[in-house]
C-alpha cells in the first residue's frame, strides 16, 4: 500500500469525502476495542434472521456496537446487564449523544470505584471490591471513547486515569495479584500485568494479550486472561504505543514496528520460572489482529499466533473517499483537508475525525483534546500507511489463527487475505449469526469467542 493516489479537484474530493464521512460516520472506521464504535451500518434484522441489529440497544448503529461492547461483557463479570441497560436506559431518555453517553456511563464508574461497604466475612469487601472494579473499569472505558465528543474532550487523561486506577484494583486483588512491571522500550517503559493461575509455581503456557487501537485492558480480561486462567495458563496484557497509558498520559503514538514492543516482553517472559518458554502464544484484538502478525513475522520465539480479526492494512478500514485526499503532496493534502473538507465536518464527523487520528499523532492528539480537529491529516496518514503488513505476513513461522465474522465492518475481505497468504500452519475460522457471534469482536459473544482461540491454542500447544 503506498500514499500514491492521483490527486483529484478540490471540490470533488471535497463531495467524495463528506459523502462517505456521512455513511453512518464509518468512513473513519478503524479497528479498536472500545473495539471502535464508529461503526458503519448494517443490515436490519428481521424476524427470522438474527443479524446485527438483533439486539438494538441505541439507533444509532456505532452507539449501538459500543453497548453490545459492554452488555456482552458480562459473561466475563465485566459489566452488569442491569447496570448496562440502565444506563443505556438513561441515555436514550436524556437524548443520545457523545455527551450524555460519556456522562452515564462515567458516571457509573464513579459509583462502583467507590469501595463497597463492609461485610459480615473478612473477605467479602475485598472480592467484592475486585469485581466492582473491574465493572468501573468497564463503564470508564465507554466513557472514555467518546470524551472528545463531549464539552469537555480535555478530561480524556483524567477519564483513563480513572479506568486505569479501576483496573489496578482489580488487578492487585486477584488471586495471586498480577505481577506488575515496566518494561524498557526506547526511552519509555511499556506498563504489564501477568496474571497467574492460583496454584503451584510451574512452568505454563503463556498467551500475550494484544490490544487494539482503542481497547483498554479490562478488554483483555474479557478476550483472553480470564480463559487462560479457567485453562492453568498465564496471561500478561501491556500497553504499547498508542494505547492506555502511552498514548493517553504520555503522549506516544502508534509505531509501525510492532515487534520492537513485543520482543522486550518476550525477553520478560523468558526470565521467569513459571513461564514455559517453547509455548508462549501472541493474541492481537481488533486492529491487533495487524500487530500481533507484525511481530511474530519477526520475533520467531513465539509458538502461536491468533489475529482476530486478520488485518493487513487499517488505512483499509478508512473510507476510499477519504483515502484519496491523502497524496504523496503533504501541503496540497493537508491545503484540501483544511479548505474543502473540514469546514463542512458536523459535530458528530467532527468527533470522529478527531478520534480517529488520535492514535496515529502526538498534534493530532492534543487538537482533539482542545475541541479542534486536526490540521495535518498528511502526518498520522502515513504511520496508518505504514502498519500494512501485506509484505511481512509470509515470514511467520508460528501457526497461525486467523478469525473473522459475519458482517465484519472494519476489515472486510482482510482476514481471508491474511490467511491466503500465510505460508506455515493455518486455520480460518469465521464466527457467524447464528450463534450470536457475529460482528467485529463477537461483541455479544466473548465466552464462544474465547472457546474459539484457546481450544485452538491447547491443540498447538500441547506437548
Amino acid at each position: 500500500m503506498t500514499a500514491s493516489t492521483p490527486h483529484q479537484p478540490a471540490a470533488l474530493t471535497r463531495r467524495a469525502a463528506l459523502t462517505g464521512l456521512a455513511a453512518g460516520a464509518g468512513a473513519l472506521a478503524v479497528g479498536s476495542t472500545a473495539c471502535t464504535a464508529a461503526a458503519a451500518p448494517t443490515p436490519p434484522a428481521t424476524a427470522s434472521e438474527p443479524a446485527p441489529g438483533a439486539m438494538r440497544l441505541f439507533a444509532d448503529p456505532g452507539f449501538n456496537f459500543a453497548g453490545l461492547l459492554a452488555l456482552g461483557a458480562a459473561g466475563m463479570r465485566a459489566s452488569e446487564v442491569g447496570e448496562v441497560l440502565t444506563a443505556v436506559n438513561a441515555i436514550n431518555a436524556a437524548g443520545l449523544s457523545e455527551q450524555t453517553y460519556t456522562d452515564t456511563f462515567r458516571s457509573w464508574g464513579d459509583r462502583l470505584a467507590a469501595p463497597p461497604a463492609a461485610g459480615r466475612d473478612g473477605g467479602t469487601p475485598s472480592q467484592t471490591r475486585r469485581f466492582r472494579s473491574l465493572r468501573a473499569a468497564q463503564y470508564y472505558a465507554q466513557a472514555l471513547f467518546y470524551v472528545l465528543g463531549t464539552d469537555k474532550p480535555g478530561d480524556e487523561e483524567a477519564v483513563y486515569r480513572a479506568g486505569r486506577k479501576a483496573w489496578d484494583t482489580f488487578a492487585r486483588l486477584c488471586t495471586p495479584a498480577a505481577v506488575t512491571d515496566r518494561v524498557p522500550w526506547g526511552k519509555t517503559r511499556l506498563p504489564l500485568w501477568f496474571f497467574r493461575p492460583d496454584g503451584p509455581a510451574e512452568r505454563r503456557p503463556t498467551v500475550i494479550l494484544t490490544n487494539g487501537s482503542d481497547g483498554q485492558n479490562l478488554d483483555m480480561w474479557t478476550y483472553g486472561v480470564s480463559a487462560a486462567l479457567d485453562r492453568g495458563w498465564n496471561a500478561l496484557v501491556y500497553d504499547g504505543p498508542g494505547q492506555g497509558q502511552l498514548l493517553f498520559v504520555e503522549e506516544i503514538p502508534f509505531t509501525t514496528r510492532w515487534e520492537t514492543v513485543v520482543s522486550p516482553i518476550v525477553d520478560w517472559l523468558l526470565r521467569r520460572e513459571d513461564v514455559d518458554g517453547e509455548r508462549i502464544a501472541i493474541t492481537g484484538l481488533s486492529m491487533g489482529g495487524n500487530l500481533a502478525p507484525r511481530a511474530a513475522a519477526f520475533e520467531h520465539r513465539l509458538a502461536a499466533v491468533v489475529a482476530q480479526p486478520g488485518c493487513l492494512s487499517p488505512w483499509l478500514g478508512f473510507d476510499k473517499e477519504l483515502r484519496d485526499i491523502v497524496t504523496p503532496d503533504k501541503a496540497e493534502t493537508n491545503r484540501i483537508w483544511n479548505e474543502e473538507v473540514v469546514p463542512e465536518l458536523t459535530p458528530q464527523l467532527a468527533f470522529t475525525v478527531k478520534k480517529r487520528f488520535e492514535i496515529f499523532d502526538r498534534q493530532a492528539l492534543r487538537q482533539a483534546r482542545e475541541g479542534k480537529v486536526l490540521t495535518d491529516i498528511w502526518t498520522p496518514a502515513q504511520v496508518a500507511m505504514g502498519l500494512d503488513i501485506t509484505k511481512v505476513v509470509g515470514r511467520i513461522k508460528a501457526p497461525t489463527l486467523v478469525l473473522d465474522y459475519d458482517f465484519e465492518q472494519f476489515y472486510p475481505g482482510q482476514p481471508r487475505q491474511m490467511y491466503d497468504l500465510l505460508r506455515t500452519r493455518r486455520e480460518y475460522v469465521k464466527l457467524t449469526k447464528a450463534t450470536g457471534a457475529q460482528l467485529h469482536c463477537s461483541p455479544m459473544a466473548p465466552q464462544q469467542h474465547c472457546d474459539v482461540v484457546f481450544d485452538w491454542l491447547a491443540d498447538v500447544l500441547q506437548r
